[in-house]
């Protein structure tokens, strides 16, 4: 569609009226898009890839539903590297990076028995379009590829492939292989990080590991810290 508020909002209201799993919307822009924490997303007309698929992972045990979002990074991080000839990583929980800058985010939603996956990809935004300093695009970053339909086609065939073997083995990050190919594409794991959590708490310590909950684990001078939310920003990396 040409514009919409919000993709993961018109894919919610599918989903709560009974829509089946595999519904995708793409829209060319959005007037109220929404990253993390409810904080806004724009991005001007035909610069970026706005889309929200619906998914009923039914057979999946709600422990296993934080690794979603995770699915999703490593699915679209391995259609961009093979597409793009791009060395993009995903950052924890639900970015993916190219160098330091973000080039995608990833906002996955409960919605009853579904989930309402969303995702914005900045593709041939220019420098002053860049919602912030620290933004980059596929176009500024030198893709061999800006084509949005191949782009948005390689995403959602890797979604699908993960997605199938996760349910296949009912969610499990290992036997699916999940929990292993995050830690190969994870920028996070080896940096020196600051977490960002609610009411002023900071954490800094060194990203160690991802657990079987898809929780970030953070060695703090207090000890190890696993945390499955926050805002984390890369300060410099390990020794």
């Amino acid at each position: 569609m040409a514009e919409t508020g919000s993709t993961n909002a018109d894919v919610a209201a599918a989903a709560r009226a009974g829509e089946p799993e595999g519904l995708v919307l793409v829209a060319e822009s959005q007037t109220t898009g929404r990253g993390r924490l409810n904080r806004t997303w724009h991005a001007p007309p035909r610069s970026g890839l706005m889309f929200s698929l619906l998914l009923r992972p039914e057979n999946i045990a709600g422990t296993h539903w934080s690794w979603a979002p995770l699915l999703v990074g490593v699915a679209a991080n391995a259609a961009l590297r093979r597409l793009t000839q791009l060395d993009v990583r995903v950052k924890w929980p639900n970015d993916l990076l190219i160098g330091d800058r973000k080039v995608a985010g990833i906002l996955v939603e409960r919605v009853g028995d579904a989930l309402v996956v969303g995702m914005g990809l900045n593709v041939t935004m220019r420098a002053d379009e860049l919602p912030t300093p620290s933004a980059t695009s596929l176009a500024l970053a030198g893709a061999t590829i800006t084509d949005r339909d191949p782009l948005l086609r390689a995403i959602l065939r890797e979604i699908a492939h993960w997605y199938a073997q996760w349910r296949a083995v009912e969610g499990d990050p290992e036997a699916s292989g999940l929990r292993t190919a995050y830690h190969q594409q994870c920028a996070t794991l080896g940096q020196q990080v600051r977490i960002e959590l609610p009411e002023d708490q900071d954490w800094v310590g060194e990203a160690v590991n991802v657990d079987a909950a898809g929780r970030l684990l953070v060695r703090t001078g207090q000890g190890e810290a696993a945390l499955s939310a926050g805002d984390v920003i890369h300060v410099r990396a390990a020794c």
